[in-house]
């Protein structure tokens, strides 16, 4: 069997390859709410004031260590070069789409106008017309208050959009001193999910902080493969070979669920968390094992019958581990949607949840 440390490096290096890098472009007018929107979405306030890089004279490329999506943020809708910026834009996306590496594609568009102005300009028109050409387009009603049927104009001017939805990115008090809350955010990660090619899922899940579900979803899609992949290993007819299989999958579930909800996968924290599991389940797993394997020692009904039981307690023990550790991670981003738990919080609550 590997060594753990050989095991961490290859489970992070296999769940940040799996996880990728999304892309999505999000243009609109001045005033229009995008850094709101942004920094309401995505993790670590990507939008901050100074932050990006020029890719032409209008766009920048906003990106975040550890965030595993790049923002093309497009601005100079209201200049008289906005033909030029057009044409600078629709360059960008089509060299991107050449681009060998998925990574590097742009792989969504919001096109943003506010409700407030309670009316499409001729270039949002045609910046909606290029973008439909070129990417899944949705297009965002922001600093939604009362629709009034605006909506349903949108949609008339703009029908190429994938789909139209209002959204409000933060908790507004209006003139008569009535607070109305956030609304459409998790909708719009759902939307933009059902645009974007699958494999870019667990990096939208990991980069947005907006629906803590879509997270859990994905999570739960993990430890799903890494039940499969242990009832097989489980099944094996030869003796003791599922506990050097199923070390592998289960740290390269963990390793993926971490990922999966944004947290900083290294080993250090990776060794903690597997740790604290092997020390919670490995007395009830290790006995189990030890009876299975036994079994396999006599030739026919013995093997088929240890392979059955091991199969069905492998992916069994995997399914608790991974949802105890998911369940662990949605309480506390339910708590604090910018919650950056340490590898040791994470291991007690674990142990807590495993013991419980």
């Amino acid at each position: 069997m590997q060594n753990l440390d050989d095991l961490l490096k290859e489970a992070i290096q296999k769940a940040t390859t799996e996880r990728g890098h999304i892309n999505i472009l999000i243009a609109g007018r001045s005033g229009v709410g995008k850094s709101t929107l942004i920094n309401a979405v995505f993790q670590k306030n990507l939008a901050e004031t100074g932050q990006g890089r020029p890719v032409t004279q209008n766009t920048r490329e906003i990106s975040r260590d550890g965030v595993p999506i790049t923002i093309f943020d497009t601005r100079g809708l209201e200049m008289s070069q906005f033909r030029e910026t057009l044409s600078e834009l629709e360059k960008v996306i089509k060299d991107r789409s050449n681009e060998k590496d998925s990574n590097r594609h742009i792989h969504a568009a919001w096109l943003c106008i506010q409700e407030d102005g309670r009316r499409v300009e001729n270039a949002e028109v045609d910046l909606h017309n290029m973008l439909a050409q070129h990417v899944p387009l949705i297009t965002v009603i922001t600093k939604a208050r009362s629709d009034n049927g605006f909506k349903n104009e949108v949609i008339r001017l703009l029908p190429e959009s994938r789909n139209v939805i209002r959204v409000r990115a933060i908790r507004e008090e209006l003139d008569d001193g009535y607070m109305i809350d956030p609304m459409g955010l998790d909708t719009l990660i759902e939307l933009t999910s059902e645009v974007i090619p699958e494999g870019k899922r667990k990096a939208l899940a990991a980069a947005q902080k907006a629906n803590l579900n879509y997270k859990k979803l994905q999570a739960h899609k993990i430890v799903a493969g890494a039940a499969t992949a242990a009832a097989a290993a489980g099944a094996s007819p030869i003796p003791f070979s599922d506990a050097a299989i199923l070390a592998p999958i289960q740290i390269g579930m963990v390793a993926g669920i971490t990922s999966v909800f944004g947290l900083e996968l290294s080993k250090g924290t990776l060794s903690t968390l597997v740790t604290s599991a092997i020390g919670v389940g490995g007395a009830t797993f290790v006995g189990r094992t030890i009876v299975v394997n036994v079994l396999k020692f006599f030739p026919g009904v013995g093997t088929i019958a240890g392979g059955a039981i091991s199969a069905a307690t492998a992916s069994a023990i995997t399914i608790g581990l991974g949802e105890a550790y998911i369940a662990v991670l949605a309480e506390i981003f339910s708590e604090d949607a910018d919650a950056i738990p340490t590898a040791a919080n994470l291991a007690d609550r674990l142990k807590d949840k495993m013991n419980g």
